[in-house]
């Protein structure tokens, strides 16, 4: 019986004693216990912007110029589950946005809006409602909306023009002139050089002189080319 209990003791030991050997070869190969930075950092998440995508970002001016109002409609059906836009439409979890833009910022009738909304004060430009639309919680904090707002300028460009449709028909704003290019044969400091080369050096001392010399002489008097008394051009 004494046999027997150790034997299987030590074949108990012994897996034991595999396992871990297996473990710590296992943990070695794979380089689990070596901490290491991942070849991905995080994950992508849609719809939030990278941190300084801004910069470069087309005025809200120009995208309204080309804005696709079908496409806008279309943006819109993100708010539906909280606004309404018709003439006379019932105000919902938010209020109704017929021809809010133009108006002056929460202060439509029978809607109790939020004291962040409403100390910003001023109105519903399309500068302002784009910023609005970009990010309701950074324009506002405080604000009682709770949608994160449209990333994309395009969307944004898009909603606003069709929501201009529908009660406001504000003039949609100019788009900033494109810097015109330099004007060809134009120099640095402002002179015009010649098509297709740049402006004519000065002539150098020895070419002034040179050319000087090139001047035909002055006439002798009597006409010939022989030597004489050079006329006088003071009379006598």
């Amino acid at each position: 019986m004494d046999d027997r209990f150790n034997t299987i003791a030590g074949w108990a030991l012994f897996a034991g004693v595999v396992g871990l050997g297996l473990s710590s070869v296992s943990s070695h190969y794979f380089r689990a216990d070596r901490p290491h930075r991942p070849e991905t950092m995080g994950y992508e998440i849609e719809g939030v912007e990278a941190e300084g995508g801004g910069a470069g970002e087309v005025p809200i001016a120009t995208l309204l110029a080309t804005a696709d109002v079908a496409k806008g409609e279309s943006v819109f059906a993100k708010c539906t589950s909280c606004h309404t836009i018709n003439a006379g439409g019932a105000n919902g979890i938010g209020p109704n946005l017929h021809g809010v833009l133009g108006k002056p910022l929460a202060q439509h009738a029978g809607f109790a809006f939020s004291d962040a909304l409403k100390s910003k004060g001023g109105t519903w430009t399309f500068e302002t409602m784009n910023e609005w639309l970009k990010s309701p919680k950074a324009f506002a904090p405080g604000t009682k909306m709770t949608f994160a707002g449209l990333s994309k300028a395009e969307d944004r460009a898009n909603l606003m023009a069709w929501m201009n449709t529908q009660g406001s028909n504000l003039p949609l704003p100019e788009a900033p002139a494109a810097e015109a290019p330099a004007e060809e044969g134009a120099a640095e400091d402002g002179s015009v050089n010649p098509p297709g080369g740049g402006a004519e050096p000065a002539p150098s001392g020895e070419q002034a002189e040179a050319g000087a010399m090139a001047q035909p002489a002055p006439k002798l008097e009597g006409g010939g080319d022989k030597a004489g008394t050079i006329a006088s051009p003071v009379s006598p």
